[in-house]
């Protein structure tokens, strides 16, 4: 029996989508995909196509392919893992589905824990982004301003590395908590990061140990906010 896909493309705006601009691109990354790492032989179901941001959860045409591949047993597939979303919480409900497989033709070898890894990651990266920006307004604004003793100026520094940390933290809590949703161990999530080349603050490598520093943390500042982290 040949290996079944169904074929998930999504694009922004609705001037993508008439224009299909993006399309191609996805096009091209899907039939790479099928003609260099699927098992053959290979067949298309049928191919989904949404106009949508990724940002708005409803998504009929996302929903259409899944109901399609829990019935047929196929697997969805997708360019991009954007194309999917950019919410940890999707992917790791897809992670937690069996009868709902993904494969991303961009990242051929990764498998389900590892691509809910890379989303949380990315997540991570636009959150320290935007923390970022708002760092560099604030300091431009306050460009040519004397902004008053080396205490208030250090005092300053200080509440911005906190926030960093912070959000760091909060950051991982998007990689941490959908893994132990789904059931993964300590272990299973330190060889998952040192799998997709993940290193550690200090560029290192991942253990249980660490990994468990990290839910340990995370469960301290979930305790705080009377919002505890399940770390069963």
């Amino acid at each position: 029996m040949p290996s079944q896909y169904v074929l998930y493309r999504r694009v922004s705006t609705e001037e993508q989508g008439k224009s299909c601009l993006g399309l191609e691109a996805q096009d091209r990354d899907i039939r790479l995909y099928l003609e260099t790492y699927s098992p053959t032989p290979w067949e298309v179901l049928r191919k989904f196509t949404e106009v949508e941001s990724s940002a708005n959860g409803d998504r009929p045409e996302l929903a259409k392919a899944i109901e399609l591949t829990r019935k047929t047993r196929a697997t969805v597939l997708v360019s991009k893992l954007d194309r999917l979303s950019r919410r940890v919480s999707l992917i790791a409900s897809l992670m937690e589905d069996k009868l709902v497989p993904f494969r991303v033709a961009s990242m051929p070898h990764a498998d389900a824990l590892q691509l809910c890894i890379y989303a949380a990651l990315a997540e991570q990266e636009r959150q320290f982004i935007t923390l970022r920006t708002n760092v560099v307004l604030q300091k431009a604004n306050g460009c040519g301003v004397k902004l008053g003793s080396l205490r208030d100026a250090t005092m300053k520094r200080n509440e911005s590395v906190k926030a960093q940390a912070k959000e760091r933290a909060e950051a991982w809590r998007g990689v941490v908590e959908p893994l132990r949703g789904a059931g993964k161990s300590i272990r299973e999530i330190a060889e998952a990061l040192n799998a997709a080349g993940i290193k550690t603050a200090r560029g290192g490598t991942w253990h249980p140990t660490t990994v468990q520093r990290v839910v340990d943390r995370l469960r301290r500042q979930a305790g705080r906010r009377s919002a505890p982290l399940r770390c069963g």
